[in-house]
């Protein structure tokens, strides 16, 4: 079976981490990609692994007629027996492309799980809207990353019959408990081993709220309760002046480590002894929340996408921008004695191997794809 994928770009991103991962664990079909921008994370990656990436180098925003009819060319071209695409602006341009090219087996996929003025782009909610009506004509089915994508776009008028749900999966040979790792880390941040280490992995980005772990922290340090926390992501250096100065701000220069982006998450996670995600919206599956657990470290996230469905139990649950009721969390998991706290990691572990595998993931696109042949 030949699939093509089209992208807007291949940046460091839970889509484009998606869609590299199926593309290079689903061996029983030959896989091309087409990235609308330049080589992001994710293009050598793929190459590496030996999956066609075609890179159009288009600046962002900026997409004319011409490169259209040269989209629908490549695909023509590429003869694909199944077309996949990755969020809103690709489902329009990819689906509305593939379609014109004669492909009749097309597939959208969808990453968010809300859309609000003043929090998504003016275009992007735009562009949602023409997908919910276009969503009765162009794609077979429309494939959403989580069970809240599914509901927030069945309200939004996407056509009901055709969205489904397949979760995010993962490399659980890569996201594993790594003691030795663990350590390195600790090591090169000086964070002792009795240190109770915090961590967030995501982009410094409004959607992410560091200001609401921040706060919530800022708490913590009232209360003399000793820790650490690393903040891992685009953005979070200390050439983020705004951050530097929120960190300032709130007593915490002493106890935040910038990390910035790193290569090596796995280990990171690896280190930590309690993941926080405090995004305020926007999100659909949070990749970093299983694949901290993937690694044995529990989780506490603000009740956005499908976190509810991912973190050990709804009492590492918090409502977004509460960053009273989230320091409350956290201290609650800090005051667990040692025993608990390693049940819980091991608790975690399972609970991602059982439900989160990247077979289970391949799997289910692989039977969706196939049965649309079938027709």
């Amino acid at each position: 079976m030949r699939v093509l994928h089209i992208i807007v770009g291949l940046g460091d991103g839970g889509a484009e981490g998606v869609l590299s991962r199926l593309c290079m664990y689903n061996n029983s079909s030959k896989h091309t990609v087409i990235s609308f921008m330049g080589e992001g994370k994710y293009e050598p990656i793929l190459k590496d692994a030996g999956v066609e990436v075609i890179s159009l180098g288009l600046q962002p925003g900026k997409f004319n007629i011409k490169q259209f009819i040269d989209l629908i060319r490549l695909i023509k071209l590429n003869q694909p027996d199944v077309v996949q695409t990755w969020m809103y602006h690709a489902d329009l341009l990819g689906g509305v492309a593939a379609r014109l090219a004669g492909i009749k087996n097309i597939f959208w996929g969808i990453r968010h799980s809300t859309l609000e003025p003043g929090k998504s782009k003016r275009s992007t909610i735009l562009i949602a809207k023409l997908c919910s009506f276009l969503s009765h004509i162009i794609p077979t089915k429309i494939i959403c990353c989580a069970y809240d994508a599914q509901k927030v776009h069945k309200k939004l008028g996407y056509n009901k019959r055709k969205l489904l749900v397949i979760q995010n999966g993962y490399d659980l040979n890569k996201f594993k408990p790594d003691h030795e790792s663990r350590k390195k880390i600790r090591d090169e941040f000086n964070v002792k081993n009795k240190d109770f280490l915090i961590g967030t992995v995501g982009r410094y980005d409004p959607q992410k709220d560091h200001l609401n772990l921040l706060k919530a922290l800022n708490i913590l340090l009232k209360k003399n309760i000793g820790f650490k926390c690393i903040l891992i992501g685009k953005g979070l250096t200390s050439a983020n002046k705004a951050l530097v100065e929120d960190i300032s701000n709130l007593g915490l220069s002493n106890n935040i480590i910038l990390g910035g982006m790193r290569s090596d998450v796995p280990k990171v996670m690896n280190a930590l002894d309690l993941h926080v995600l405090p995004s305020a919206y926007g999100e659909g599956f949070p990749n970093v929340v299983a694949e901290a657990m993937a690694c044995g470290v529990p989780c506490i996230a603000t009740d956005v996408g499908d976190s509810d469905k991912i973190v050990l139990t709804t009492d590492f649950l918090c409502p977004p921008r509460e960053p009273k009721l989230l320091s409350k969390k956290i201290e609650s998991y800090y005051t667990l004695s040692d025993d608990v706290k390693s049940v819980m990691r091991i608790e975690a572990s399972n609970k991602i191997i059982q439900n989160y595998s990247i077979n289970k993931m391949v799997d289910s696109f692989e039977c969706e794809w196939r049965k649309s042949l079938e027709y």
